[in-house]
């Protein structure tokens, strides 16, 4: 079974390693979807989502929301940014359940898809 929150945070960036208009300091509003999967527990849930929405907080959002990603990354692009956040939320607080895929939208309509490979 699969279970999925979403989350959205505001950062500046710009990318140093890219030529063109993303090469100056610019923000967005990303959207971020985090899938768990797993077997549901003696509660018959995966996880709970208020906790699921906890520990992506801690992890990854406070981290990045308001901030300018350049100044934990070297070159913050999506793809950058979603290993690091597969890295920071692949040991989930709940031993049923495992990461299975993160999604991470740079604009409304462009986005990596990233399951740990």
């Amino acid at each position: 079974m699969l279970l999925t929150k979403e989350f959205t945070f505001d950062a500046a960036h710009f990318l140093t390693k890219y030529h063109g208009k993303c090469e100056n300091l610019h923000g967005h509003t990303y959207k971020l979807q985090v899938t768990i999967e797993g077997k549901p527990d003696h509660e018959d849930m995966i996880m709970d989502f208020i906790e699921l929405k906890d520990f992506v907080n801690k992890k990854v959002v406070d981290k990045l929301d308001h901030s300018s990603l350049n100044d934990t990354f070297d070159n913050p692009s999506v793809e950058v940014m979603v290993v690091w956040m597969w890295d920071q939320l692949k040991d989930l607080p709940k031993a049923n359940a495992k990461l299975h895929e993160i999604k991470l939208w740079e604009t409304a309509t462009s986005f990596v898809t990233y399951a740990g490979n």
